[in-house]
């Protein structure tokens, strides 16, 4: 009987035995935890140590700390040279609008000089001359505006103080030459009515040839068929 028994247990039918632990799941986990923490703790301590051993930790301290000194530095010199250069633009835009201001006022103080030398040479015409005729031409201009055009400026006064209103006509005529034979023109098919208050300024543009030469402009003043003031202008 004890023989049996015996094989029972020795052979592949015995009865299955399993081993349990006298410790709960629970404290099994909390002391593997605690293995683990303090196996990281030791390494962690354990590298800490070499470094401080090798002297690398105290190294790169001072090498973050001068780094960081150098890149407040260096946002330091960034922030004021873009200072500077936000100054700058600004004083140039400043200066090149000064600039565009001075050239109009410059270009305008030059359009009235020309306009107070054309008032004064124009003034100077009105002044009696020293002849005895009370009406005149004192000025008469031309001048070639382009191969088919010329512009024609007269002024004609009445020198005597307090004279009567004249009424009369003017007649421009152009004289020179056209492929090599003499040629005539005039500003109008006929002379243009006038009533002269004192003074009057008249001006016009004539369509002459291309292949003209213009060598004479002559003004006249006409009262009826008579001539009362004549004067020429060669170009």
């Amino acid at each position: 009987m004890r023989f049996r028994l015996l094989r029972r247990r020795l052979t592949v039918s015995a009865p299955r035995v399993s081993v349990r632990s006298t410790l709960p799941w629970p404290f099994r986990w909390v002391l593997g935890a605690l293995v683990l923490g303090f196996s990281g703790a030791l390494a962690v301590w354990a590298f800490e140590f070499g470094k401080d051993i090798a002297g690398l930790d105290r190294n790169a301290q001072q090498e973050l700390t001068q780094l960081r000194r150098e890149v407040q530095i260096l946002r330091t010199d960034l922030s004021e040279a873009q200072s500077v250069a936000n100054t700058s633009d600004s004083l140039l835009i400043a200066e090149r609008s000064t600039q565009e201001q001075l050239m109009m006022q410059i270009r305008q103080l030059q359009a009235d000089n020309e306009l107070l030398r054309s008032d004064l040479g124009f003034f100077e015409r009105l002044i009696p001359g020293s002849g005895n005729d009370a009406l005149s031409i004192r000025g008469l201009q031309a001048e070639r505006m382009s191969p088919t055009q010329l512009k024609w400026q007269v002024l004609m006064i009445q020198a005597s103080k307090n004279a009567p209103d004249f009424k009369g006509a003017l007649e421009v005529t152009l004289t020179g030459t056209l492929a090599g034979k003499p040629w005539v023109a005039k500003s109008a098919p006929a002379p243009q009515p006038v009533l002269i208050k004192g003074y009057l300024r008249m001006e016009g543009v004539v369509d002459v040839p291309a292949q003209a030469v213009v060598e004479n402009v002559t003004a006249k003043i006409l009262q009826g068929s008579s001539v009362r003031s004549m004067q020429s202008f060669n170009l």
